[in-house]
């Protein structure tokens, strides 16, 4: 089951959706999830078992800020869970935790890390919550006190964003930052403190994402799906789905790709 939830109107610019993903996994058997590169950030709580990381040391608890990441990573479990998350926008890492989301980026620290004392406290009431919707309004309310302390404004880098978010990647980088009258290179430096990666990376992962999104519904035309993704050509589209995923994009459309549940 995957179900997700809209976020309350003071979070519509830091919170692109609350969501939940539980599944049954038959007695004995073990599970394994990819995570995808992806250009925004998580807020991950596991309130039923928990995963233990095939690759590094990091996300082995049972919460923590998934930060953006330029790379996939492999997640293993034993028997069936239930996970709650907030995806973020990765502005949201600077504006409600006050770290750099370059700082953060490709990393998954703990709740106290980033949130001190309150992170731990905020684990155990969503973690121990009877129902998702209780979860949701726990973090939300904890995120809106965040913004609050913080009162801070929509950035360039924020509406950039977010243009670039709507256009599935298919964006002018020197266009974006004219229109939000900075230079190119002023653009570029304060799109990665407070996004993560360079302009050019985050447009990357993210017209990837629009070709993940195709799953269901590929028809086999990789010249065609690449196309409609805004690469120029089949194999820039080979490489950055490989480099992203760890999968070729035949043996992700064609095949059985670990942790696809949730879409479908």
């Amino acid at each position: 089951m995957f179900a997700t939830f809209p976020p309350p109107p003071q979070l519509s610019g830091y919170v692109r959706m609350f969501w939940v993903f539980e599944h049954e996994v038959p007695q004995g058997e073990a599970y394994v999830y990819r995570s995808m590169a992806d250009g925004c950030a998580e807020l991950i709580f596991h309130y039923r078992n928990r995963f233990a990381p095939l690759t590094g040391t990091e996300g082995a608890g049972f919460s923590h800020l998934h930060a953006q990441t330029s790379r996939h990573s492999r997640f293993l479990t034993h028997g069936s869970f239930g996970i709650f998350g907030a995806y973020l926008y990765p502005t949201a890492v600077p504006a409600l935790f006050g770290h750099s989301s370059a700082a953060v980026a490709n990393c998954m620290p703990d709740l106290q890390s980033i949130m001190g004392r309150s992170g731990i406290d905020l684990e155990e009431r969503i973690i121990t919550a009877r129902y998702h919707h209780q979860r949701v309004e726990i973090l939300s309310e904890y995120l809106i006190s965040l913004l609050r302390q913080r009162k801070q404004e929509a950035s360039a880098v924020q509406i950039a964003v977010r243009s670039i978010l709507a256009a599935d990647g298919m964006v002018n980088i020197g266009e974006l930052a004219s229109s939000v009258s900075l230079s190119t290179r002023q653009f570029e430096r304060n799109f990665k403190s407070a996004a993560g990666f360079t302009p050019k990376l985050f447009t990357r992962i993210i017209r990837f994402h629009r070709a993940l999104n195709a799953y269901g519904a590929f028809d086999g035309n990789l010249a065609g799906l690449a196309y409609e993704c805004g690469y120029y050509d089949q194999s820039h589209f080979i490489h950055d789905f490989r480099e992203f995923s760890g999968y070729l994009p035949r043996e992700y459309f064609m095949g059985r790709p670990e942790g696809i549940e949730y879409r479908e």
